[in-house]
């Protein structure tokens, strides 16, 4: 019997990769703006991959909520993203940046375990590469 190829909408690809652009259009301000700005941008950067991360910890609430069997580990990693994303933005800027990258890649990590129970492995390699252009300009903003 042949497995169905899923793949993602191209719609959802390109919402992906638009939600890079803050990523790397402020990776790319660091390096550009005078330094009087950079506090800002490594501020803005550090917001916006917060805020991702709180959406990456909130799909598998929403994958919670739809299935009928409520599974208690997935609510509880569910906040946990958040809440590292907050302890981001509190301590030195260049920590936050290497938490958030840390935090991207363990995101995609519970994802590549949790997807596939979901039937959602097809978005692993969208997920992947998301994460590489995101964490890679937290990275390069540790340099200014």
């Amino acid at each position: 019997m042949e497995t169905e190829k899923r793949i993602i909408s191209a719609l959802a690809f390109k919402l992906g990769i638009a939600g890079l652009i803050p990523f790397v259009v402020l990776a790319g301000l660091g390096f550009t703006m005078e330094s009087s700005y950079r506090d800002i941008i490594i501020f803005s950067l550090l917001a916006y991959g917060a805020s991702i991360c709180s959406f990456l910890g909130a799909i598998h609430w929403g994958l919670t909520m739809r299935d009928k069997n409520l599974d208690k580990l997935s609510l509880i990693w569910g906040v946990i993203p958040s809440l590292i994303g907050w302890i981001s933005l509190l301590i030195e800027p260049t920590l936050g940046l290497l938490l958030i990258t840390a935090l991207l890649w363990i995101c995609l990590f519970i994802d590549t375990k949790r997807y596939p129970k979901y039937d959602l492995a097809h978005w692993l390699p969208m997920r992947l590469l998301l994460t590489i252009v995101a964490s890679c300009a937290c990275l390069l903003s540790t340099n200014y």
